[in-house]
């Protein structure tokens, strides 16, 4: 039987790399955002990176676990399924994935006591689905790369 995500990617030695590549990840899919819609999600990234230094890495931290969840039903099927990219299978699902990954931020949300990242959430979230999903080939080749 496949490990689950929570033994691949939550191990004390595995979760802060994976931390790392996130951001790296979270990087790269910003500097390829274009247009009107992008303008707002980067504005978001840097207002919540300006007014609340760390929040970003504490925040990753407390929701890597809660990501890992949300993924595991589809890392199942897509091993029971014998797939070959982990990144192809998540796209393919892209609206189910992402709706099931920003129920983790729109959970945050409701709880934060912070107006200002609830004001730049509520800003971005309308057309998070879509850069969610554009995300998606490289959260597989992501979780690929700590379960080979």
């Amino acid at each position: 039987m496949a490990a689950t995500l929570q033994e691949i990617l939550l191990t004390p030695d595995t979760q802060p790399k994976v931390i790392a590549d996130c951001y790296t990840l979270i990087d790269q899919e910003l500097s390829d955002k274009s247009g009107v819609s992008a303008t707002a999600v980067k504005l978001g990234y840097k207002t919540v990176k300006g007014f609340a230094p760390g929040y970003f890495n504490d925040t990753l931290e407390e929701m890597l676990p809660q990501i890992v969840e949300k993924l595991e039903p589809f890392w199942v099927e897509f091993n029971a399924g014998g797939g070959s990219a982990f990144g192809d299978y998540l796209a393919k699902r892209g609206e189910e994935v992402s709706e099931a990954l920003l129920s983790v931020t729109d959970g945050m949300a409701a709880v934060s006591k912070r107006p200002a990242i609830i004001k730049a959430y509520r800003a971005v979230r309308g057309g998070a689905v879509k850069h969610v999903e554009a995300a998606l080939p490289r959260v597989g080749e992501l979780v690929q790369k700590y379960a080979a």
